[in-house]
């Protein structure tokens, strides 16, 4: 894709202390452009993977917010709070002796697969046009649907720091709240939980270990910060890469659709691919059924011929 030089996504390393849209304010400044956006907010006291939009990107939001995501979380035993962590109003539920660390290990496997989990009142879900934690700071409760969410893996990896605290790893499907499932691993045991730390090892296929905070962006001269941008179309590595002859690639651009039996392909009904024509990565496509058989429908594209 010939790519914009200022647009592409940024594996950002998100310290604790500063909210996601504190995040995107400070790239908007580093990279000079109020087109900007994130792919799933994390909280405050959360560290990890915030991946940032930037440019163009930003049309890829709404496929990136549906990937899984890879969490280390601790917990302490024998608390609860009002937001479910330790930033809230902590009590002690005064169960003594609490359950051992080997009761813990085994419930873990409980959670595993799809669960209901009921959204923190502290949390960005709206109500009535009104953010929830903005209710809960104003003492208001109001009742919030279950959500289904999937836990894909969830391991035990030790004891932590503090007393009665633990980590585990965590494999999720997109809007799972650790807070959440630490409290309602709390319940399950009988004493009651708080999240102590969480950090986002991974988003998509982005790491944490090829993440840049925001001070490492802040030291580099605006070539070095270009050369952190990752293209979109390696978001998409994933997909099978389809490469358009002129004609098919005009149609493609103007939103028409490209038969399957023009292009001699095989692909089943609903599979999403990559778009590529003389320039590269341009689009995202998928395979829907029409009158004269399946064929690929462009459904978002992220390169212009005036680009």
């Amino acid at each position: 894709m010939s790519q914009n030089t200022n647009s592409g996504i940024l594996c950002l390393n998100k310290p604790r202390g500063i909210t996601s849209h504190d995040a995107v304010n400070r790239i908007r400044r580093l990279y000079g452009t109020k087109k900007v956006g994130h792919t799933g907010t994390l909280d405050p006291m959360a560290t990890g993977v915030l991946l940032i939009l930037v440019g163009n990107a930003v049309k890829a939001s709404e496929y990136l917010l549906c990937e899984d995501k890879e969490y280390t979380a601790s917990l302490i035993l024998g608390k609860v709070s009002d937001t479910l962590d330790i930033t809230g109003k902590v009590e002690d539920t005064a169960l003594l002796p609490l359950p051992s660390e080997k009761e813990l290990v085994e419930i873990l496997p409980l959670f595993l697969g799809e669960i209901s989990q009921l959204p923190p009142m502290y949390s960005a879900i709206k109500k009535d046009g009104k953010k929830l934690y903005e209710l809960a700071r104003e003492g208001k409760s109001v009742e919030r649907e279950p959500r289904t969410v999937t836990i894909s893996d969830i391991k035990y990896l030790g004891r932590g720091d503090a007393e009665n605290e633990y980590k585990i790893k965590v494999c999720c499907s997109k809007g799972t709240y650790i807070r959440s499932l630490c409290a309602d691993i709390g319940e399950k045991l009988g004493c009651g939980a708080v999240m102590s730390s969480l950090c986002r090892d991974k988003s998509s296929h982005f790491l944490l270990d090829n993440s840049y905070t925001p001070d490492e962006i802040e030291k580099m001269d605006e070539k070095q910060r270009r050369a952190c941008l990752i293209s979109v179309e390696e978001a998409f590595s994933d997909l099978d890469s389809v490469s358009l002859p002129p004609f098919f690639e005009k149609l493609a651009r103007c939103g028409n659709e490209i038969y399957l039996k023009k292009l001699n392909l095989d692909f089943k009904e609903d599979t999403m691919v990559r778009l590529s024509g003389a320039r590269g990565f341009f689009a995202l496509g998928k395979v829907k059924g029409f009158p004269d058989g399946l064929a690929i429908k462009p459904v978002k594209q992220f390169d212009t011929e005036n680009t």
